[in-house]
């Protein structure tokens, strides 16, 4: 049993903060009271967190995160990656799919979820939509679904093939799973990771133009109008796309769009900073598309934030703009980027940001969590909002972050899942 004190609750689904002690046991929270009833849990010598100045909010969660195994570990790993979300407040965690081999076969979802239970957090895993991510036949998506794919994706990879897409959809649609796209059209893009604009212009290169991404959240807005199936927009970039979601949304598709912080915080003048740091797929745009993005989250258009984590080897990001991989690490920044960039700023309030975070996420995967009701899973994340950090020693094994060196508020005290400590601020 845990007894937590004197801290302030935010809860993202009546969209209140409010003062208030939790008890946890077995694995649930037990009670929620104004009263303090922890004073018989002290004398009794139970176990008391002292969270005076300390926000309480459901555990976060990411549905969109690399964990670069099995196939790549020298760039980070299962067990370094949860590592690197509980460091962040994340106590659930969908992967995504394009490791090697990928996760198109029951063999590998088994491997990714089993080392995932030795976390401490709640691991699942997104399974391909193609075999291979080859774009051309479709995965046994039932057996996967049956076998514990918590969605279906080939990000990483668009799938080209439009009648592909609309079968893949159609069969995520009867198994009541989530199907999420990549969506930029390669044939439109001569330099990835690089927007075409200022950005490419200061490297010489062609980059890639927002039409990329335009013209596949086009096609896939409509389709999920006429199959009816939960389709995610990945890592949306453009203010056009958020337009396109937000039409789709008002005409009845069940469509669903993920804004990472790295989106809502830079645009391309940081890839002319920074480098290969702030490279990434889709990539960062212009400041009308920032502006987009967060007026999208602001107005429910955009669900969820999502980091896209990816972590990448310093040798691989000191490559040469055009040669250096595209991504960057984003689970020990995101909760401090959302609180200074949306509710420091006056586009979210704090259970908002919470709600983008960790209830809208839980929603759309079924997953338990996203909420302080009692007899809900004791996933927390205890952190103080106006206390200030230094980003740097990333917990992750990569660096690759243009946030190295900032200055951020939020500082996380504590990632409790099922009611156990798996992270305490040294």
């Amino acid at each position: 049993m845990l007894f937590i004190k004197n801290g302030t609750l935010v809860d993202p689904e009546c969209g209140r903060i409010f003062r208030a002690d939790l008890e946890l046991s077995e694995g649930k929270i037990s009670r929620i009271s104004e009263k303090k009833n922890y004073e018989r849990a002290e004398a009794l010598g139970e176990e008391v967190i002292d969270a005076d100045g300390l926000m309480i909010a459901p555990g976060l969660v990411d549905t969109h995160v690399h964990f670069r195994d099995p196939g790549f570990t020298y760039k980070e790993d299962i067990l370094t990656g949860g590592e690197a979300a509980k460091r962040g407040g994340f106590t659930q965690i969908v992967l995504m799919a394009n490791t090697k081999p990928p996760v198109d076969n029951p063999e590998t979802l088994a491997y990714v979820l089993k080392k995932g239970k030795e976390t401490g957090i709640r691991i699942h895993s997104c399974v391909n939509v193609t075999e291979n991510m080859a774009g051309k036949k479709l995965t046994d998506m039932e057996l996967l679904a049956r076998k514990g794919a918590a969605g279906f994706t080939d990000d990483g990879i668009p799938i080209l093939d439009e009648t592909l897409v609309k079968e893949a959809m159609e069969r995520a649609g009867r198994l009541g799973k989530p199907i999420s796209f990549h969506e930029e059209d390669p044939r439109l893009i001569t330099n990835n990771g690089i927007h075409a604009g200022e950005a490419a212009k200061y490297y010489g290169i062609s980059g890639s133009p927002r039409e990329a991404e335009i013209d596949l959240i086009r096609r896939d807005t409509a389709l999920a109008l006429e199959t009816g199936a939960e389709v995610v927009i990945q890592h949306i970039s453009t203010a056009e796309g958020v337009e396109l979601v937000r039409c789709a949304k008002a005409k009845g598709a069940h469509i669903h769009a993920e804004a990472t912080p790295h989106h809502f915080t830079l645009t391309q003048d940081a890839a002319i900073r920074k480098g290969t740091l702030a490279k990434m797929n889709p990539p960062l745009r212009e400041e009308e598309d920032r502006q987009a993005i967060i007026r999208g989250l602001a107005d429910g258009t955009i669900d969820m934030i999502a980091t896209d984590h990816a972590p990448h080897s310093k040798e691989e990001k000191e490559k040469p703009i055009t040669e250096a991989p595209s991504g960057i690490i984003g689970l020990e920044t995101a909760l401090s980027l959302g609180i200074r960039e949306l509710v420091e700023k006056g586009y979210l309030t704090m259970p908002d940001l919470i709600g983008r975070m960790s209830t809208a996420p839980c929603r759309l995967y079924g997953l338990e969590g996203g909420t302080l009701r009692e007899g809900a899973p004791a996933d927390l994340v205890l952190f103080n909002p106006k206390e200030h950090w230094i980003v740097k020693d990333f917990a992750s094994k990569s660096s690759n972050s243009p946030f190295m060196g900032e200055k951020l508020p939020g500082v996380i005290y504590y990632t409790i899942c099922g009611g156990n400590v798996v992270y305490c601020k040294g």
